[in-house]
């Protein structure tokens, strides 16, 4: 059991899935610049947590197979401990955050990492990764695109799926 008034720092992993090739695209393909598409998770108590199209998982950070992310960002610290924080993933894994509720506009891995670090420090992420859906669907391009889009689903290889329960598989 952690002790009490024990802080944790919270960590943003932000990777670009398109690996630099939405920055090139994306002017010709939707008139308007991206910088990336991007994938994010949280890493807190040592491991990285995420969502994908099998739920909420989890990994050693840095351990998916996107391997290092492209930028960290420094939510700040919580005092949530680790047994609370595996009840409310727990809780989410159960509810909101089940396999066959991703979507990959709506409710996906960025939806996600913001409610765990609104959970965990008050803080939401970078607004530029959860605008990025609507960004993209505001262009034709983007509407042509959509019915194909909500088809997939992601989740980085090399994760340790949830089911419901923190690090059962």
């Amino acid at each position: 059991m952690d002790s009490q008034g024990s802080t944790y720092n919270v960590k943003l992993y932000i990777y670009d899935m398109s690996k630099g090739l939405a920055r090139q695209l994306s002017p010709m393909m939707l008139g308007k610049q991206l910088e990336g598409i991007w994938h994010t998770a949280v890493v807190v108590h040592g491991a990285e947590f995420f969502f994908g199209g099998q739920g909420i998982a989890n990994c050693p950070p840095g351990g998916t197979l996107l391997g290092e992310p492209d930028a960290i960002v420094d939510l700040g610290d919580t005092e949530v401990n680790v047994d609370l924080f595996t009840e409310y993933l727990s809780s989410l894994g159960e509810s909101t955050y089940r396999a066959e509720k991703y979507q990959l506009f709506e409710h996906n891995c960025n939806s996600f990492s913001n409610e765990v670090a609104q959970f965990l420090t008050g803080r939401k992420i970078p607004s530029y990764i959860t605008d990025l859906p609507s960004d993209v669907l505001s262009t034709p391009f983007g509407q042509a695109l959509r019915p194909f889009i909500d088809s997939i689903s992601i989740t980085p290889p090399g994760s340790n799926t949830m089911n419901g329960h923190y690090g059962q598989r």
